[in-house]
């Protein structure tokens, strides 16, 4: 079987699979460690590393190739809007994210226009269906993602709308990010025919994974939030330097246990 087969088969097994988010090797190395199935980039993960808001378009694509190369494991990768309005180009970076070993990627509507921030519905849905058949011809597994409701830029209502629409595209999964309620998440799951990927960043952290099976979520994810989790360790330890005090040195992992990930 190989790698794109695996990660394809994940999503077709009847309890949901957990999908983490690492940013470098050695954070993939560690949650390949930790026994996770397979691992999905993170866009604003990169952003973090290099010290911006946005990573650049060479910048995702390299890290894609660090993670992919970094473990066995299947990866997703997170390729945001592309880079690129026009469908067809849009489309280039899955390509290009094929070539750098994903077998995942995702496709997202939000232009990046703070002023006007999700894409037209027509555009949107070209958009999707120039990533399908791009994907579809490197088998890679597509995502489809309505921003909307983390951008605040519309309703749930016109989220499942778009959802549909990207299902009738030929995507092989769907994704919303900002769905907070267990009662969100079912509508959206029980409108839409193709597994649905829930990102706990988002949603109330109170749901637990029993819950989200039970509904017919199929793939969790966690977005940039254990890079957010490790980057608030690291201000935290650095704000007690400051001070004068080091109490945070007691609760290093040891260095045996990196290690052991690392070998």
């Amino acid at each position: 079987m190989t790698t794109a087969d695996r990660f394809r088969a994940l999503h077709e097994r009847p309890e949901p699979f957990l999908l983490p988010n690492p940013w470098d090797a050695g954070t993939a190395r560690l949650l390949a460690h930790l026994g996770f199935p397979a691992l999905a980039t993170t866009s604003l993960g990169v952003a973090n590393v290099v010290g911006r808001t946005r990573a650049t378009r060479a910048e995702i694509l390299a890290n894609c190739r660090e993670i992919v190369e970094a473990t066995p494991l299947p990866v997703n990768a997170d390729l945001e809007n592309g880079f690129a309005d026009d469908p067809a180009e849009a489309a280039k970076m899955i390509d290009a994210a094929a070539d750098a070993g994903v077998v995942g990627a995702s496709i997202e509507d939000h232009t990046g226009d703070s002023r006007n921030p999700i894409y037209e519905f027509g555009l949107a849905v070209d958009r999707v269906r120039a990533a399908v058949e791009t994907a579809r011809a490197r088998s890679v597994v597509l995502t489809a993602r309505c921003e909307n409701l983390w951008l605040g830029a519309d309703t749930l209502a016109d989220t499942i709308r778009r959802l549909q629409a990207y299902e009738e595209a030929g995507a092989d999964v769907l994704y919303a990010p900002g769905l907070r309620t267990l009662e969100e998440i079912r509508a959206v799951v029980t409108s839409v025919g193709k597994p649905v990927n829930v990102v706990m960043g988002f949603a109330d952290p109170s749901i637990t994974l029993e819950q989200l099976a039970e509904i017919g979520v199929r793939r969790i994810s966690i977005g940039a939030a254990l890079s957010r989790l490790a980057l608030k360790s690291f201000m935290d330890g650095a704000r007690e330097m400051r001070a004068g005090r080091f109490g945070f040195v007691a609760e290093l992992p040891p260095i045996s246990e990196l290690q052991q990930a690392f070998e």
